[in-house]
């Protein structure tokens, strides 16, 4: 028997990051290869010919999952019904910037969008930030939106965790499937944590530790920390472009461990409201080592949190507060 479809809506639908990801959601890669779908595209109205061209490259695809596709710059078209929104949308650092001005900017639209959310969207509706500040602007979201549970919001921190992956995995000259558990503490910004002390790899059909594997603590404290929490910064000095692809790639993995569950025994890493784990405050988004099922997250609890690792956290959790202060006071205001 068929499924019902799923509304997914997907916000910068016509950005780069979407050209890459809406292939790969109405492939199934995302919610399952036996999931239709409904698109729901919304973009600014100076980018909806550049959408026309976007829904046209659907239709040429003839993916048998997308039932429908809804092309719009209207927030209640957009809104309405949707079961999945991922919000890609946001407002770009320009050069100059001040950290305040990009927060405040992207406040006033993720202000917009929560409402829309809370107005027009199911209530099981599960939403997923990729704008940056991410963490922050899904706090936004979610502020505005109270008649949807906040454990329905997230922001993606699961591209800094698969770069975490990978960076571990070429280091051991081994498949990326092979490295299991690594972690990214608090915000998808610099001052996030990615952390291996849980991690573990599995080489030559033998479990061992991350550390004890790659038996270099001053690489994974130093340079392993500083390239992931660079990465962003490098590629767009290689492409002059941001991530796209990865990003994309990431925000399927996200949704589809989030909706269909994560593996037995393994856990990723997603920025959600703390409930005050780990000492972290109450109500923060923050990255959180986490497994999924039947569509709930559960913080994976008892790791042991060492004096360096904690004071990182410490620094993470002070940047998020400054950012939540900033953006709800300029929010509120306006």
């Amino acid at each position: 028997m068929t499924k019902p479809a799923k509304r997914v809506l997907i916000t910068g639908a016509a950005g780069q990051i979407c050209y890459s990801l809406i292939g790969m959601v109405a492939n199934g890669d995302m919610l399952g290869k036996d999931q239709p779908v409904i698109l729901h595209l919304l973009e600014i109205p100076q980018a909806l010919d550049a959408l026309k061209g976007v829904c046209m490259e659907i239709t040429d695809s003839a993916y048998p999952l997308v039932e429908n596709v809804v092309a719009t710059a209207d927030t209640k078209e957009a809104f309405t019904d949707i079961d999945v929104c991922i919000m890609v949308g946001a407002f770009p650092r320009r050069e100059g910037m001040e950290r305040k001005d990009l927060l405040e900017k992207n406040a006033s639209i993720f202000k917009v969008q929560g409402q829309a959310l809370d107005q027009y969207a199911k209530k099981t509706v599960k939403v997923l930030v990729v704008g940056n500040p991410a963490n922050t602007n899904c706090l936004i979201a979610k502020t505005y939106a109270p008649s949807i549970p906040p454990e329905n919001f997230s922001a993606l921190t699961r591209l800094d965790h698969n770069r975490a992956k990978a960076q571990i995995a070429q280091h051991l000259n081994t498949n990326v499937s092979n490295v299991h558990n690594v972690t990214i503490w608090g915000n998808h910004s610099s001052t996030q944590v990615p952390d291996v002390a849980h991690g573990y790899a599995v080489l030559n059909g033998e479990k061992k530790s991350i550390y004890e594997s790659i038996n270099n603590d001053e690489y994974l404290r130093n340079e392993f920390v500083s390239v992931v929490q660079k990465r962003g910064a490098a590629v767009i000095a290689a492409r002059k472009l941001s991530s796209a692809t990865s990003a994309a790639k990431a925000i399927g993995d996200h949704m589809r461990d989030w909706l269909l569950g994560t593996p037995e025994g393994e856990w990723v890493s997603m920025a959600i409201p703390s409930d005050g784990s780990y000492g972290i405050k109450e109500g923060l988004i923050f990255s959180y080592p986490v497994t999924c099922k039947d569509g709930n997250v559960t913080i994976v609890q008892g790791l042991k949190v060492d004096e360096w690792t904690r004071s990182k956290l410490d620094i993470t959790e002070k940047e998020l507060r400054e950012e939540r202060e900033m953006a709800l006071d300029y929010v509120q205001k306006h």
